[in-house]
């Protein structure tokens, strides 16, 4: 592996970290910003994924979407407080074109209720392809595979 292939590696990594940070710390204002302005984000079951199907639980076509999504969360959407806590590994580059990477990465997420409980959330791998722009790595199709189709009514907070 060349320095190059090094630097791509830890960049992602970087993409990755920064992205579970925002999601983790309630900083939702900025999560848009990690996404290209006309992506695809979406949260599916694993069944949903492999037989094609489009539909999701959240699905979104545009920055624009998904900062909606974060204005209704703060400010129409009632639900109990929580908080994530993302574990994210395996990512691994499957495929390249021009400027765009196709990742997967391994994803585990705990949910924390104000009185302290904490349940583990969901699990899944987040299929994407991520596209170099001017100010770094970002996503421009973020698929969210669930590895269960038994989902939380409550998902709020984005995956």
């Amino acid at each position: 592996m060349d320095l190059a292939e090094v630097a791509r590696r830890l960049e992602l990594e970087g993409l990755y970290t920064d992205y579970a940070a925002c999601l983790d710390s309630d900083t939702l204002e900025a999560w848009p910003e990690f996404f290209t302005e006309t992506c695809h984000y979406r949260v599916t079951s694993a069944e949903n994924y492999e037989a094609g199907l489009p539909l999701g639980l959240i699905y979104a076509t545009s920055q624009n979407m998904l900062r909606d999504r974060v204005s209704a969360l703060r400010e129409a959407n009632i639900y109990e407080p929580q908080r994530y806590r993302h574990l994210i590994s395996g990512i691994r580059i499957d495929g390249e074109q021009g400027r765009a990477l196709d990742v997967t990465a391994n994803f585990l997420v705990v949910r924390t209720m104000q009185d302290g409980g904490m349940t583990l959330f969901a699990t899944g791998r987040y299929v994407d392809r991520v596209e170099r722009t001017e100010t770094g790595w970002k996503f421009a199709k973020k698929d969210v595979v669930l590895d269960s189709r038994q989902i939380d009514t409550l998902l709020a907070i984005p995956l």
